[in-house]
């Protein structure tokens, strides 16, 4: 079977920069270890520096579980990321409404951003599999 190329190594090394707040786990579809490292400052920094290895399995284990397709995980990533409580890759994603909705709103009074964080991947995925 073919890879579905959903997810990238590069990308997630540059979150592993940020690592630390657990933006590589969120990434690749970890938000309960994501969330433990936001709190913990990757497991103290043990976590963290332990990821540079695991990278490579975390992004075939999303790799096989995320549909591929029109919306790309990376851009969606970038987006939220950066400018996620503006709600621009809401936009990216075809969700004008709900967009709109965190533009004005601050991501939804951060909860919304959150919200994305946890969901990210699996929202792009459903899309992905209309």
């Amino acid at each position: 079977m073919a890879k579905s190329d959903t997810h990238s190594l590069l990308i997630g090394y540059l979150l592993w920069l940020f690592g630390f707040t657990g933006a590589h786990r969120f990434y690749y579809g970890k938000p309960v270890t994501g969330t433990i490292w936001f709190f913990t400052l990757g497991l103290f920094f043990v976590g963290w520096i332990i990821d540079l290895l695991l990278i490579p399995g975390m992004e075939a284990q999303a790799e096989s579980r995320f549909k591929g397709g029109r919306i790309s995980y990376n851009v969606a990533w970038i987006l939220l990321t950066f400018l996620g409580i503006l709600g621009f890759h809401r936009f990216y994603m075809g969700k004008f409404l709900t967009g709109l909705l965190w533009l004005l709103t601050g991501g939804l009074f951060l909860i919304g951003y959150l919200y994305d964080y946890w969901t990210l991947n699996e929202q792009v995925s459903e899309i992905n599999g209309r």
